[in-house]
């Protein structure tokens, strides 16, 4: 395809995209696991519990049209400040390198923030997520308990 055609954007959520921040978080977690609580309460009030407590939410339009989304979300985890969490990207846009562009550019924000490292939680089942975080330079950790069910792997990215 033609380069020029398919524009990719990177834009600070607003509230016109709090439906497909939700939409496009349920698709994959529901393909492969089951909704947790702690999903319903960030993605169904995504101002309160992200944005309100210091965290960020990008939202990527390819060609005008929202097809991804990566949150950055301040914990209370003393360790663990930020985490890199509640990413998606529509089946229609990936291979696009919206992903990676969404991690790039939650890394920066972090980064602006003063963070000194970047936590993530994901499911080795999902390999291309997997795959992206450590492109991105995430290793994996040991020792910390989730509040998911479904996580199995921790990793980390030093930003020093």
């Amino acid at each position: 395809m033609n380069q020029k055609k398919e524009k990719i954007q990177l834009v600070p959520y607003t509230p016109e995209y709090r439906d497909v921040f939700k939409e496009l978080n349920e698709a994959w977690i529901r393909q492969y696991f089951k909704m947790e609580d702690k999903d319903h309460e960030s993605l169904d009030h995504p101002e309160e519990t992200i944005l309100d407590k210091g965290g960020h939410i990008i939202v990527a339009l390819w060609n005008g049209r929202p097809v991804g989304v990566c949150a950055l979300i301040k914990s209370e985890h003393p360790k663990y400040p930020y985490e890199l969490a509640k990413m998606g990207v529509a089946p229609e846009a990936r291979g696009k390198g919206i992903g990676y562009r969404l991690g790039m550019a939650i890394i920066e924000n972090a980064k602006e923030l003063g963070a000194k490292s970047l936590f993530l939680e994901s499911n080795t089942l999902l390999k291309p997520a997997i795959s992206l975080y450590k492109k991105l330079g995430f290793i994996e950790i040991q020792g910390y308990t989730s509040p998911y069910e479904r996580s199995n792997i921790q990793m980390l990215l030093e930003l020093d």
